[in-house]
């Protein structure tokens, strides 16, 4: 009889299990809908979390030349980390309405070829950036200065781990897409802990400096790159996995243009990073680029928050978008906008409390760096209460496979609008415009994405 109690008890279990399992074509509460998104929201933080960690153990245990070093070549790493998210979001945004449309055999061939077309662009992307590193350090202004070494090697080891780093990005989406947040979850954080334990063995006891970092870096993106590989590559419980497939250049080159935002934001923010370490060279020397850098660390974890919302919420717009579902995409568009401002408000008063804390944390070391970043920090985190309605508004129209409008928004608020503000502010407030330029920039985006989401709200029918 023994048996029989177990036997209920695990059909009672599995039961449970499935009544609390949420489906991309279920109609979202608040409840259902932050249970859905918060493995990806947690995903992006502790992605930033341990590149927060990178930066500090260089900051504090190889040294502030070295910091500005990695801070400078940076952005130029980050544009391939780019193209891995415009693959991973506009292949999501393509998956996820084929599954909307009740065509999951076509879904899987999709998902498999942007795997397969994300290893091909991967790999050249690695061989052109590790022979040409030298000299795109010295375009970013660091030839003839102590940082140029470091830079190219730190530039080096990371561009040579690439295709992981673009493999972990797409995962990102698509487990999202295949109903799987928390493995997506489970995988970022091996990676995480991976980078930071690295990070603590290859800095302070082996005393590798910056190669160091980089190579923490690279293993960790292998960890993340590598295990959800093997998973989708297995018969597994989720929505999608790995089959035979072929490259097909229409959708490909459709699921780019609906990533093209994530790409065009990620290329643009480069470039800008590059213009605002110029424009601080200029006026604040090695102190204004290490400062920069202490902001960007911070930011990822702030703006962490709101791509990991639009991310996670993302597929349930495109699925219900295929499906014509307009009462469920109105609903999701009201309870983002909603949860966007709370959350938006909320970052810019935690960022005036943990100003200085934050500072001593990175640059404590030195008072002129610090008192400059506590400043910096203080002006910049007003971006918070406008930055998430632009994140999202973007992902949004990406989700509805308007990759157009989507990359217009991502392009004027990252590049155009910030591009202007760094060069003019500066001459009427100096430093302080530079701080202020990121600010501007948001304004004027919030403007502009509302102007899309009015116009087009009878095309999509979400309003």
């Amino acid at each position: 009889m023994s048996g029989i109690p177990g036997i209920l008890s695990g059909f009672i279990i599995r039961k449970r299990e499935k009544k609390m399992e949420i489906k991309l074509s279920d109609h979202f509460t608040y409840k259902k809908l932050l249970r859905f998104v918060l493995p990806s929201i947690v995903m992006m933080v502790f992605t930033s979390i341990y590149c927060v960690v990178d930066g500090l153990f260089v900051s504090n245990f190889v040294g502030k030349t070295p910091f500005a070093a990695i801070n400078l070549i940076m952005p130029f790493v980050m544009i391939f980390g780019g193209v891995g998210f415009m693959f991973g979001t506009g292949g999501s945004a393509l998956v996820s309405k084929t599954l909307g449309e009740k065509r999951p055999e076509k879904a899987k061939q999709y998902f498999t070829m942007m795997l397969l077309v994300t290893l091909i662009v991967g790999i050249i992307i690695s061989v052109i950036g590790i022979i040409f590193m030298p000299q795109i350090a010295d375009l970013l202004g660091a030839e003839g200065s102590e940082m140029k070494n470091d830079c190219v090697v730190y530039g080096r080891i990371v561009i040579g781990f690439n295709t992981a780093f673009m493999l972990q990005n797409v995962f990102q989406s698509f487990f999202v897409t295949a109903e799987k947040p928390k493995l997506g979850l489970a995988v970022t954080v091996a990676a995480g802990v991976t980078n930071m334990i690295l990070d603590a063995v290859f800095m302070v006891p082996l005393n590798m400096g910056v190669a160091g970092a980089a190579i923490a870096t690279g293993i960790s993106q292998c960890v993340g790159g590598i295990i959800p590989l093997i998973y989708f590559l297995h018969p597994n419980s989720s929505l999608l996995q790995i089959t035979k497939t072929k490259i097909e250049i229409k959708p490909v080159l459709r699921a780019c243009g609906n990533g093209a935002s994530e790409l065009v934001t990620t290329v643009t923010s480069s470039i800008v990073g590059m213009l605002y370490n110029f424009r601080l060279l200029e006026y604040s020397g090695e102190n204004g680029v290490a400062t920069y850098g202490v902001l960007m660390y911070v930011e990822f974890i702030f703006i962490a928050i709101f791509i990991g919302y639009s991310v996670g919420c993302a597929p349930i717009i495109g699925y219900h978008y295929g499906a014509d579902n307009n009462s469920e995409l109105n609903n999701m568009l009201k309870k983002s906008l909603k949860l966007i401002l709370g959350c938006g408000v909320s970052m810019v008063v935690l960022g005036q409390l943990l100003a200085i804390p934050l500072a001593h944390l990175f640059v404590g070391y030195d008072n002129v760096l610090y008192e400059e970043t506590v400043n910096a920090f203080r002006i910049f985190a007003l971006t918070f209460l406008f930055s998430g309605f632009n994140i999202f508004a973007s992902s949004f129209f990406t989700a509805l496979s308007d990759g157009g409008v989507s990359a217009t928004i991502s392009f004027l608020r990252t590049f155009l609008f910030k591009c202007t503000a760094v060069i003019v502010l500066p001459i009427i407030f100096g430093i302080n415009g530079i701080w202020w330029a990121t600010v501007v920039a948001e304004v004027l985006a919030i403007v502009l994405s509302a102007v899309f989401l009015i116009v087009k709200r009878k095309k999509y029918g979400y309003a």
